[in-house]
């Protein structure tokens, strides 16, 4: 049986599933203070690791408010921009990524001190983000949330304007749905759900990549999933079972990664040869691969550190085979980092939750 949730008409997300979020806000919102006062200021934090109901309830209802307030802030740029009429011009461009900025800085607040989350950013060299020239960020991809913070990052500490290709899957979040389908944004479906003629991650990816501006940056994950031990088994099978034997082996030399498809990387190097590329890194989110992975792992204090290296356009051989190559190079420093910044290897205690910049 497919895992692929078929998503309902726009018309219904629209009407239905985003007024539907925003009356279930209003009915939690009561109830909203004392949990602060219990899960805030007495529970969470006085006994950790314990009382996960009361910090999965407190997220939860958190992240349902997070969603009404964007989706009735998007409501009034719709109407002051001509209800629609100018929603994709500049100016309410900026203001979209803004409003995606603000939620995320707060949503990341909230974690941080109902989760004891620590998101730490200090690897990641601010000056060697090419400014004045976009942006093509290739990151490995790792338990729920980490396009969330790459794209936090990018828009808040970087001042970059992301684009991203995501599974449409994604649009079942109304206040997710509404944003990006504004903003420049591929929704790809699954391959076995594709219909006919539609196009696949490599093409979207290669649009977008052509109508980067220099404030710009495209977001990519070429393992094109969270990596698990099956699905990076699969990967490399599939490689030797192509043929492609040398990279199976360097696939296998890489334990906390899986081999890369190269296609939309290099779809989006071509259409815009002028971008800098930017390797990103990150650990702390392994373990957050399931519904249950988070259950089990959520009251334990979490580190999120990331890295990240910038490749200049000259840097960046020519060829396909020399880039593909190339992009194994730079999963293969990925990996090395990994390993020595996994959170058994670095010695971690209670941080309080702090996000370091």
């Amino acid at each position: 049986m497919s895992r692929y949730w078929r998503l309902p008409p726009v018309w219904v997300r629209r009407c239905v599933l985003a007024p539907l979020v925003v009356a279930l806000a209003f009915v939690w919102l009561p109830m909203t203070a004392w949990l602060v006062v219990v899960v805030a200021g007495v529970v969470a934090w006085a006994l950790p690791g314990r009382v996960r109901i009361l910090r999965v309830v407190f997220m939860a209802g958190l992240y349902l408010l997070w969603d009404a307030v964007a989706l009735v802030w998007m409501l009034g740029l719709w109407v002051i921009s001509g209800f629609g009429w100018k929603v994709r011009e500049p100016w309410f461009q900026r203001q979209h990524y803004a409003l995606a900025g603000t939620m995320l800085r707060s949503l990341f607040q909230a974690a941080r001190w109902t989760l004891r989350l620590e998101i730490d950013t200090r690897e990641w060299d601010i000056d060697a983000v090419a400014e004045g020239r976009p942006l093509i960020v290739v990151s490995r991809h790792a338990g729920p949330g980490d396009s969330f913070i790459i794209v936090e990052s990018l828009i808040n500490r970087f001042r970059r304007e992301p684009a991203i290709v995501l599974k449409d899957t994604l649009q079942w979040d109304p206040a997710v749905d509404v944003l990006l389908n504004r903003v420049p944004t591929r929704f790809v479906a699954p391959r076995r759900s594709r219909k006919a003629g539609a196009p696949g991650g490599a093409l979207s990816i290669a649009t977008m990549a052509s109508e980067l501006q220099p404030e710009d940056a495209l977001l990519i994950f070429p393992e094109g999933a969270n990596a698990t031990p099956g699905r990076r088994a699969k990967r490399i099978a599939r490689l030797r079972t192509a043929g492609r034997a040398a990279l199976a082996d360097r696939a296998e030399a890489m334990p906390h990664v899986m081999p890369p498809h190269p296609g939309g990387v290099l779809a989006a190097i071509e259409a815009c040869p002028e971008a800098a590329v930017m390797v990103v890194a990150h650990t702390g989110l392994e373990r957050l691969s399931t519904v249950r992975d988070v259950w089990r792992e959520l009251p334990v204090d979490k580190r999120i550190r990331l890295q990240g290296w910038t490749a200049m356009p000259d840097e960046i051989p020519a060829g396909r085979a020399e880039r593909e190559a190339w992009l194994y190079d730079w999963w293969e420093t990925v990996d090395a980092w990994i390993d020595t910044h996994q959170p058994e290897a670095s010695g971690l205690g209670r941080s309080g939750g702090r996000i370091r910049r």
